[in-house]
């Protein structure tokens, strides 16, 4: 846990360097655009979508007709903050993260060897893949939300993996060898889950939501190169022969 307060932390701090802030806000403007764009012409017929739609149908069909509109209401609008998280999840990992990444590695850790490989379509797969096997599982685990808890459990759960999996893999692509990511991934695999986790929660704060995108890029990139410095223990790696790029697994 300390992990990730200092992480936190020291991205509040990076904050306050005047060049980051036209950074963090870019995604940000862009989900809200999303979002008022589906609120106006999309929340009707979402709803109306959904409604028709089993388990909803299954409870207008014991006669909870407003349990099941409400259920759509739900539905529709955790779809559209859904799309504009994702939208601002995708600019923020394949166009941010790679300037923040830099920034952040030359301010506060400047004597982390560069070992990995710097490779702009891997990372933008990585997130795209990742954004994919997010809705797959988020539409599957849909009929799970009639479950009483589950249905606010479920959404934090699957945009903390979302978070963990799209940025943690930016955050070391350039800088870890393929052996020094496996090993993160056993040592850090709960608390880089847990930060996701904080994130998700913050994402779902009005306004702040929209910024959680870019704060995740800066946490993560906190926090897994301070791992990666621990890991090295201070010193410097040369790496021969490395197997090339990261692959992540879901």
């Amino acid at each position: 846990m300390s992990e990730i307060v200092l992480a936190m932390g020291r991205s509040l701090r990076t904050l306050g360097r005047g060049r980051v802030w036209l950074l963090f806000f870019g995604p940000a403007v862009v989900a809200v655009v999303v979002w008022i764009g589906l609120t106006v012409f999309a929340l009707e017929s979402l709803i109306g979508l959904l409604v028709d739609q089993p388990p909803l149908t299954w409870l207008a069909g014991w006669g909870a007709v407003w349990l099941a509109k409400l259920g759509a209401v739900l539905g529709g609008w955790l779809l559209i903050l859904a799309a504009a998280f994702v939208t601002a999840m995708l600019l923020a990992a394949i166009f941010v993260m790679p300037l923040l990444l830099d920034h952040v590695a030359r301010a506060d850790y400047p004597e982390l060897a560069r070992v990995g490989k710097d490779s702009l379509t891997a990372g933008a797969w990585n997130s795209i893949a990742a954004v994919l096997l997010y809705l797959i599982g988020w539409l599957l685990t849909l009929p799970l939300w009639l479950i009483p808890g589950l249905g606010l459990l479920l959404p934090i759960l699957w945009m903390a993996w979302l978070t963990r999996r799209t940025f943690a893999y930016d955050a070391l692509t350039v800088h870890a060898t393929g052996q020094e990511w496996r090993e993160l991934r056993r040592q850090q695999g709960w608390p880089l889950l847990l930060l996701g986790v904080v994130l998700a929660l913050l994402a779902h704060v009005p306004v702040l939501g929209l910024l959680t995108p870019t704060l995740a890029a800066l946490a993560y990139t906190h926090f897994c190169l301070e791992a990666l410095r621990r890991l090295r223990q201070g010193a410097l790696v040369a790496v021969i022969n490395e197997p090339p790029a990261l692959k992540e697994r879901p």
